[in-house]
């Protein structure tokens, strides 16, 4: 059985019956998320279910162009976690504790988006604490300054660091949100796309998050 196969069965059998059941994805403009490559869908990061979930809010059709970034050093640890990260999700394993340049730490995911991949990227770096967004680093603004085409959606997750934070492994049940921003282009500023990016990440402050669900 061909990887392809094996991720949709992976993610038909266990992944999308497990956030159905277990968690509850409520996921807000949906009708914005990418149909076709090259994209990147960027996102906050708290929790090991994060591209999980980002994978599955796309059609079954689209997994095997679909790659989430990942460290190396992490998910090639090991004979098994290494086959799996790399055969059944499909990560893109980058070096995230070495002292190469930025070109050469970033140029996998460069070399996916050019063949038309989907890309998820988590501009953090890391995982952070549950809902709070992280300094972004900015390896993101070299990607797309290298493919200015590309276009860039960003997605805030929400409740995910609650129900598999770090450093723990067994999930709790907990209803979350993902809200898909308005796409972003590059235009030759990385001052703004930064800002534009974090503004599309950061999670609203009570009130206005209120508001936008009409309690207020």
């Amino acid at each position: 059985m061909g990887c392809a196969a094996l991720r949709l069965l992976f993610f038909l059998l266990v992944v999308k019956p497990f956030l159905l059941l277990a968690v509850g994805i409520n996921v807000r403009r949906r009708d914005r998320l990418p149909q076709r490559g090259p994209a990147l869908i960027v996102a906050n990061h708290n929790s090991h279910l994060d591209a999980l979930v980002l994978m599955a809010m796309l059609p079954l059709r689209l997994l095997p162009r679909v790659r989430p970034v990942a460290s190396a050093e992490y998910f090639l640890r090991g004979r098994w976690r290494s086959w799996f990260a790399t055969r059944v999700i499909g990560i893109i394993p980058v070096a995230t504790c070495g002292g190469g340049s930025r070109a050469e730490v970033l140029k996998p995911v460069r070399d996916a988006l050019a063949v038309g991949d989907m890309v998820i990227f988590f501009p953090e770096g890391t995982r952070g604490e549950p809902e709070c967004l992280g300094k972004l680093k900015t390896g993101i603004v070299w990607l797309v300054e290298q493919l200015p085409e590309t276009p860039v959606h960003p997605v805030r997750l929400s409740g995910l660091g609650k129900v598999l934070p770090k450093g723990h492994w067994l999930p709790v049940p907990f209803l979350c949100d993902a809200w898909v921003g308005e796409t972003l282009r590059w235009q030759g500023d990385p001052s703004g796309f930064m800002a534009a990016l974090a503004a599309s990440l950061t999670p609203p402050e009570p009130q206005v998050a209120a508001v936008r669900e009409g309690q207020i």
